[in-house]
């Protein structure tokens, strides 16, 4: 859709989440004046100072309201879709968040001539998926090209950075228990391996890889896997973690039939830490299936782990380790 010459309109929805805040910051530092959609607009006041005074604004929204997902999009000139759950939770159900809101973002779109889209779905995505957050990632791809077949859709592996839900959890759980868990590994033998395999992305990578797809249009109607330079197994994953924060602990296998007796209680709660559905989602590798393109072809060179986690996981160190490490 045209816009004036001098202003680049672009609207995030999920703009104040995890992934949310990195991607505002490089697209402000792109030229873009950004629509920042989200629930809460006063605890995303810190997003304005992303970029230049007036570029960033945050953008009281729903994505589930139609007539609130028309007033976000109208004057824009691109769009991402960064809307999703780790959990489902009352009426946010899988289906309606990955693939009913998708559909309904795309489609304002189109209808307002808006071309430049780029949505996140999920690396595993897959319709015969056991797991139903794999296959309502799936099915919001589906519904998004339907629409817009000019749309750019981005798979991460785990993503990690500061804020991230996987290793920050983990290097919590250092600090109280004597173990950490490995789950999908087999109790008898365990040789320190196992568990599902990952490929960890960092979180600037994928912002990255999102701007660029919104700068090239040979990209339009292409999906990108994004993950990082290196496989991990989860034993692997928690040496790491281990590492970052200088703490010794046990690893513990967990089969799956114990994670799955152990996420059938924990889902019960306001936050879990294990759904059975992860547990679904964790029997399959997470790992790029070489069928789709991904950073390197966007001209992005993929940042390891052990270049990041260390700077943020160091305040999980016992002060000792701390100290140590100042002297």
């Amino acid at each position: 859709m045209a816009n004036n010459t001098h202003r680049r309109i672009i609207t995030v929805f999920g703009a104040s989440g995890f992934i949310g805040r990195h991607l505002v910051r490089r697209l402000a530092k792109a030229g873009w004046f950004v629509r920042a959609v989200c629930r809460d607009t006063e605890k995303a006041h810190y997003l304005r100072t992303m970029g230049d005074v007036g570029q960033v604004t945050p953008w009281g929204g729903d994505a589930s309201d139609p007539a609130s997902v028309q007033v976000a999009l109208t004057g824009a000139d691109a769009c991402v879709n960064l809307v999703g759950i780790l959990y489902e939770s009352g009426k946010a159900t899988f289906e309606k968040i990955h693939t009913l809101d998708a559909k309904l973002i795309a489609e304002t779109a189109a209808s307002l001539g808006i071309t430049n889209f780029v949505h996140m779905s999920a690396l595993g995505a897959d319709k015969n998926s056991e797991a139903l957050y794999a296959r309502s990632k799936a099915a919001g791809e589906v519904a998004v090209l339907a629409a817009l077949p000019t749309a750019r859709i981005v798979r991460p592996s785990v993503v990690f950075g500061p804020e991230d839900n996987f290793f920050n959890m983990f290097a919590g759980f250092c600090r109280i228990s004597p173990f950490l868990p490995v789950i999908g590994a087999s109790v008898y033998p365990y040789l320190g391996d196992g568990g599902p395999k990952f490929q960890p992305v960092y979180v600037g990578d994928v912002a990255d890889a999102i701007v660029h797809c919104l700068g090239d249009t040979s990209t339009a109607g292409k999906t990108f896997e994004l993950c990082g330079p290196s496989v991990y197994s989860f034993a692997d994953l928690m040496r790491l973690v281990l590492k970052s924060s200088s703490r010794k602990r046990l690893l513990m296998p967990v089969p799956f039939w114990i994670a799955e007796i152990e996420a059938f209680f924990l889902e019960k709660l306001p936050k879990p830490l294990l759904t059975s559905d992860q547990v679904k989602l964790m029997r399959a590798d997470n790992v790029a299936s070489g069928n789709c393109p991904g950073l390197a072809e966007l001209g992005i060179a993929a940042t390891p782990c052990e270049a990041i986690l260390p700077s943020y996981l160091r305040r999980y160190r016992t002060p000792l380790a701390q100290s140590k490490i100042a002297n």
